[in-house]
Order: C-alpha cells, then structure tokens, then sequence
C-alpha cells in the first residue's frame, strides 16, 4: 500500500496572476490554465496505469477568477445580475472554461462595465479532483478503489463533498477561505459534479444542452419533437443545425436514422441545436418530484435562459375538458424533496416574461384569443404532490379544495421551485388527461385518444414559447423576482 505520508508532493509550476482588462483574453487564459492542470493529472494518471507503486502525491488545481471592486458602484437598477452590492474582493474557481466560453465572457464584460477596473486570473486553492480531469480529457474512467494497487486518495484528488455543496445558491454560504466573496454561484467541483451526472442520466455531453430547456413526463412528446427536429433541420431558414439524441447520436439531415436497440438512460435528453446555443432541449423526466429536482439540480450549472414543464396533469374542476391547458400562476408544494433546501413558505411568483410568452404561443398554436381562448386554458394554481395514488386518500382532496387548485401533477413545482432556488427562470404549461375527482380516469382506451390529438399541439405551444423568449433580451427574462438583495453577480 502506499503511504501518502512518505509522497512528495508534485504539482504544475504555480501560474503568474495576471489582470486582464479584455474579457475575451482573461476566458483564454481560463482555458490555458484550465488544459494544464487536467493535462498534468492525465499525464500521471496514465503513467500509474503502467503498473508500479506511484512515487509522488500528484496535484493540480482549478483556475480562479477574481475581481476587486473598491468602492460602492451605482449600476442600473433594472439589471438582475452583472454587479455586486457592496466594496469587497470576489472570487470563483473555474471549470470547464471552454463549454462555457459564452457564458464567462459575458459575465466578465458585464462585471467590467459595471464596476470598472480588470479581473485577475491565476490558481485557485480548490485541488482538481483526477476523475474530472480524466473524463475531459479521455475516454477513460477512473475505476473504483482498489482495482489500481494503490489508494487513489493517497496519489491523487477525488471529489470533495465540502466544496461541492449548493450553500452559495441556498444563501447559506459565508465568505471563502480566504476571506473574499463567492462571485458565481457553483464552484468548480460542485460544476463537474453536475456535468458528470448530466451524462450519465441524460446519456448525452454537457455541450449538446441548449440554453431553453423543456421538461416533459412522456415519450410521446419525445415523439414529437423529433418529428419537429426533422422538419427544422429540412428547412434551411429555421436557424436549427442538428439533432443530438441519446448515446450523442447527431442527425444533420432530416433523413437521418436514430439507431434504436441502445439502453435508454434514466431521463434521456435530446438536443434540437443552434449555432448559437439557443436552441431547444428536450428532457423526457419521467414520473415523480424527485427525477424533476434530479434533472434540475444539474442542468441548472449550464445557466440555462429558461426552463419550462410540459406534460400531463390531473384537471380538478368539473368546467375543465380532457385537452384543456392549464397554465400555472401559483403552485402547492406537496412533492417534499425541496424543503430542506427551500422552505415550504418561500413563495413561488409567476414570471411575467415566460407567463406572457406562454398565453401568446397557446393563442397562436391555437388560433384562439379572448373569451375563446379561455374556454380551453386555464390560468390558476398547480399543485403538485409525492403520491400516485393520491385520489385514494382523503386529506389530499380536502387540501387541493382550500388551496383553489386547479390541476394536480407530480412534476411541475419541483421544477419551478428549483427554477427559483437557482435564479432560472421557470414556467409551466400542462394539460389536461385525466380528471380522477369526477370520474374521467386515465384509462388505456381514453388515453390514447388523448395523446393522438393534444400532444403535438402541446408540444407545438412549448416551442413557441421558447422562440418567444429567445427574441426577449437577456436582462428582461432574467427577472428582478429572482435575485436577493445580495447576490453573486454570475448569473
């Protein structure tokens, strides 16, 4: 076995601080640092492969970003995020700098024009756990403990727990160890923690994911969207490039085949692109709270524009038509997988931006407006509940009445609290399947009717719902509702 304690210690030669009054140059400097590091735990890991007892502890660590601004900072009152409130030194470690390229420099940009003055970029303190740096920069795994012949936690890094924690997002995080402020809202580990999950569950990369994300609880609206991915990709002014399925399978043209046959994934995602990353994803979540807040938990460190839910609820009025949609302006929280995180009387506000967007695209999709529009959408509260078999217990019915629900998933504000807990902004459109309370259950021979004639148009709405917000400028849909009074200035 070998003894950590008799290792020396290697790392890559520390790096310079630099400052950097350019953002695009201080994102390539990210990246340099970033490639070294993981290179340099590549390197030694392949080299332990090779048998023999490893003569070194080897570590690298995350780029750092960090920024000092020295006086308070007058900045538009209107902008959710770009800025922070008070004088002080912030700071972030970086990971993965090259698929969010996009994203730091912008915040970067925003940061300097707010504030004035350059970002310094260097190493941070926050060690390079080896199974990140190998699963970028390879095809291999790292395997379990004990298959090498030596601790893995003796030679290198692994994921640590006490840095891989949601308190910055929670707003129950102190200053860092060093004394300055967290500047973004995940760090490195937390980052690749969610990365490396996202493509076990999804069975696709991280880099396929679009910036609007659709959450769905049925294949059939898979089976829409790739009928509508074919059409986008046959139509050269669509501004759609290609569809990335499961097992990363990219169709380019409309004729492609999707290889079948493949193990599915636990919530498998698919990818309708754009050159600029605005594109749509579609996540199939399955039934149940806890593979909503599964699923969020992780896309949420992609900093997505927009999440919406679009699926199947129970209607909980008689005036309510199997088809009819109901588009959620408040939402009872009966799912319980959020409370230690967001406490039940948080309050879950609608969003005016995607609320909006949402009625114009039914209107649309539907050709329907005013009173008409009404009769088949419904706008009220969503509840959302741990238990299948709900319509067999009593209390539950008793709670939906005080509330003035109108529609009963098992989804919807799992997704929308956890929109809020990690400032992404959140919105719900089902419809109408079943109706338990006065005798219309979901029974095979009705739902098949149902899903041959609602599910496209369903489905047709979230799309249009998504370009809607696509045109709407990033600090209007990012809403002010979203933010505290101190806040990272990361989005």
């Amino acid at each position: 076995m070998t003894d950590s304690r008799r290792l020396s210690i290697e790392t890559p030669e520390p790096a310079e601080r630099v400052m950097f009054d350019d953002p695009a140059a201080a994102v390539a400097r990210l990246i340099e640092l970033y490639d070294r590091a993981s290179h340099f735990l590549l390197d030694r890991f392949l080299a332990t492969l090779k048998g023999g007892q490893p003569q070194a502890r080897y570590r690298a660590f995350y780029p750092e970003l960090r920024m000092t601004v020295p006086v308070h900072s007058k900045t538009d009152s209107r902008l959710s995020f770009g800025h922070v409130a008070l004088p002080g030194t912030y700071s972030t470690s970086i990971t993965r700098p090259d698929l969010f390229r996009g994203y730091l420099t912008e915040q970067i940009a925003l940061l300097m024009r707010n504030h004035g003055g350059a970002v310094t970029i260097g190493d941070s303190g926050t060690p390079m756990p080896v199974h990140f740096a190998v699963a970028t920069q390879s095809d291999l795994n790292v395997p379990q403990e004990g298959v090498l012949g030596y601790s893995l936690r003796d030679v290198f890094d692994v994921p640590d727990l006490n840095t891989m924690n949601d308190d910055i997002v929670n707003g129950t995080a102190g200053p860092n160890p060093d004394g300055s402020h967290p500047l973004a809202p995940f760090t490195a580990q937390r980052v690749d923690y969610s990365l490396a999950r996202l493509a076990h569950y999804t069975a696709t990369l991280p880099e396929h994911f679009q910036n609007f994300v659709m959450f769905t609880n049925y294949q059939f609206y898979v089976d829409e969207f790739e009928l509508f991915a074919r059409r986008a990709l046959a139509d050269p002014h669509s501004g759609y490039t290609e569809f990335v399925g499961p097992g990363n399978q990219v169709l380019e043209r409309a004729q492609d085949i999707i290889a079948t046959g493949a193990k599915m994934p636990q919530m498998p995602a698919y990818h309708l692109k754009r050159a600029d990353g605005d594109g749509i994803t579609l996540v199939n979540i399955g039934v149940g709270p806890s593979n909503a807040k599964t699923a969020t938990d992780h896309i949420a460190v992609l900093r997505p524009h927009a999440w919406l839910m679009v699926g199947h609820c129970a209607g909980l009025r008689n005036s309510q038509s199997l088809g009819d949609f109901v588009l959620a302006h408040a939402y009872l929280r009966e799912d319980h997988v959020l409370d230690d995180d967001l406490p039940v009387w948080v309050p879950i506000p609608a969003l005016a931006e995607v609320q909006v967007a949402l009625q114009e695209a039914v209107a649309e999709i539907t050709q329907l407006e005013g009173y008409e529009l009404k009769r088949i959408m419904r706008t009220g509260t969503v509840a959302t509940i741990d238990n299948r078999n709900w319509e067999l217990r009593d209390t539950p019915v008793h709670r939906l009445s005080q509330s003035r629900a109108i529609a009963l998933d098992m989804e919807s504000a799992t997704i929308a609290a956890n929109g809020f807990r990690f400032r992404v902004p959140y919105g719900t459109l089902l419809c109408v399947s079943d109706k338990p309370l006065h005798g219309e259950l979901k029974l095979p021979g009705m739902a098949t009717d149902f899903y041959r004639t609602q599910v496209a148009n369903h489905l047709l709405i979230g799309i249009r719902a998504m370009e809607k917000l696509r045109e709407t400028p990033l600090e209007r849909i990012h809403s002010r509702k979203l933010r505290s009074f101190n806040e990272t200035a990361f989005l």
